[in-house]
C-alpha cells in the first residue's frame, strides 16, 4: 500500500533544509573562520617562522591597532553610516599624546588627546543629525580637515617622546599577548556583549535596517547615530595613543588609508555597509585576516605590488561577501 502524506507533511518537507544546504548556510555565515583557518595554513606551509610564537604575538599587535578602528567603525555601519575620518583622528591623538606631555604632564596628555576622539566622533555625529547628508560626504571632509589639523599641530614633522618611560607603559605581555593586544580583546567583547544585551545595541540593529520604522516605533534614531560616532572616535583615540607608546613618536601621516583597512576588515566580518546585520567578534575575524595576509605576505618576502594586488582582490571580496550577505539577509 502507497503511504499517504498530508498537507502539512508536503509542506514540511519542502521548506526542511537538506544537510548539504545546511552546511552550506553555515559556512557562509561563518566564511570567515574558514578563510582566517585556510590562511594559517596556507602560510604556515609556505614559511617556517610564520608559525612561532614570537611572530603570533607580533601578529596580535600589529592587528590591534586596525582593530580598534574596525570595532568603531562596526558599531557606525550597523547603524548603516560610514567613518572616513577614523586615521586621521588616530593621527591627531597619536600627536596630542606625545606633543602635549611637555606642557601638561604625560598623563593629562593621554586624557587630551582622548577626549579628542570623542569630540571628533561628536561633531561628525552632529553634522550627521543636523544637516541631513550622508556621513561619507561629512566623514570625507573630517578626514580632509584633521588631517590638516595634525600637519599644522607638528610642523610637517614627527614628534619624538622625550621621556621614554612613556614606551615602556605597553612592553606588558600577559603569556604572548601584549597589553596592546589584550586591550583590542577586551573591548571587542565589550562591544559585542553591547550590541547583543543592551538596549542601544539592538537598537542599533533597528535603525540600520530601516530607520524610518525604527522612528516611527520611538526610537531615537539621531541620538543612537551620535553615540555610535563617539564611540568610533574614542576608539580610534585610543589606537592613536597606543601607537604613540609603541613608537615614541608621532607621524603627520600616521594611520593614512587605515579607515580603508579597516573597512575591509568589518565587510569581510559580514558586517552590511547597509547596515541592519554586523558582528564585532567576526569583525575581529576579518582584522586577523588580514593581518596574517600582510604578515604572511611579508614573511616570503613578496614584492610590494603583489601585495597590493592581494589586498585589492581582497577588497573585491569584501564587496561581493557584502552583497551575498545581504541578499540573504533580505530573504
Amino acid at each position: 500500500m502507497s503511504k499517504t502524506i498530508n498537507s502539512a507533511e508536503f509542506q514540511g518537507s519542502l521548506v526542511q533544509p537538506k544537510p548539504l544546504r545546511r552546511t552550506f548556510v553555515l559556512l557562509a555565515e561563518q566564511h570567515i573562520w574558514v578563510f582566517l583557518a585556510l590562511s594559517l595554513l596556507l602560510f604556515s606551509l609556505a614559511s617556517p617562522y610564520f608559525l612561532t610564537l614570537n611572530n603570533m604575538s607580533n601578529l596580535l599587535t600589529q592587528a590591534a591597532f586596525i582593530g580598534l578602528l574596525a570595532i568603531g567603525m562596526t558599531l557606525v555601519m550597523i547603524n548603516g553610516e560610514i567613518d572616513l575620518s577614523v586615521g586621521a583622528t588616530l593621527a591627531l591623538a597619536c600627536a596630542l599624546a606625545i606633543g602635549l606631555q611637555e606642557s601638561i604632564g604625560v598623563w593629562p596628555a593621554v586624557l587630551v588627546a582622548l577626549c579628542s576622539g570623542a569630540l571628533m566622533g561628536l561633531i561628525n555625529g552632529t553634522l550627521l543629525a543636523l544637516s541631513g547628508m550622508h556621513s561619507f560626504i561629512i566623514t570625507l571632509g573630517a578626514l580632509i580637515g584633521i588631517r590638516g589639523l595634525v600637519f599644522i599641530y607638528t610642523g610637517e614633522s614627527a614628534l619624538m617622546v622625550e621621556d621614554f618611560s612613556y614606551t615602556e607603559i605597553v612592553e606588558v605581555y600577559l603569556g604572548p599577548l601584549s597589553l596592546t593586544a589584550l586591550i583590542f580583546l577586551g573591548l571587542a567583547a565589550l562591544f559585542q556583549w553591547m550590541l547583543t544585551w543592551t538596549k542601544h545595541g539592538r537598537e542599533a540593529f533597528a535603525i540600520g535596517d530601516n530607520a524610518k520604522s525604527a522612528h516611527e516605533a520611538g526610537i531615537r534614531v539621531k541620538r543612537h547615530k551620535v553615540i555610535n560616532f563617539v564611540l568610533c572616535g574614542t576608539l580610534a583615540a585610543i589606537a592613536g595613543i597606543l601607537l604613540s607608546m609603541r613608537l615614541g613618536t608621532a607621524e603627520p601621516n600616521a594611520g593614512k588609508i587605515w579607515e580603508l583597512w579597516a573597512i575591509i576588515a568589518v565587510v569581510l566580518g559580514g558586517t552590511r555597509l547597509q547596515g541592519g546585520w554586523g558582528s564585532v567578534w567576526k569583525t575581529v575575524g576579518g582584522v586577523l585576516t588580514l593581518a596574517v595576509l600582510r604578515n604572511g605576505l611579508s614573511l616570503l618576502n613578496t614584492p610590494n605590488y603583489i601585495e597590493l594586488m592581494v589586498m585589492g582582490a581582497v577588497l573585491v571580496l569584501a564587496l561581493v561577501i557584502d552583497k551575498v550577505l545581504g541578499f540573504g539577509h533580505a530573504k
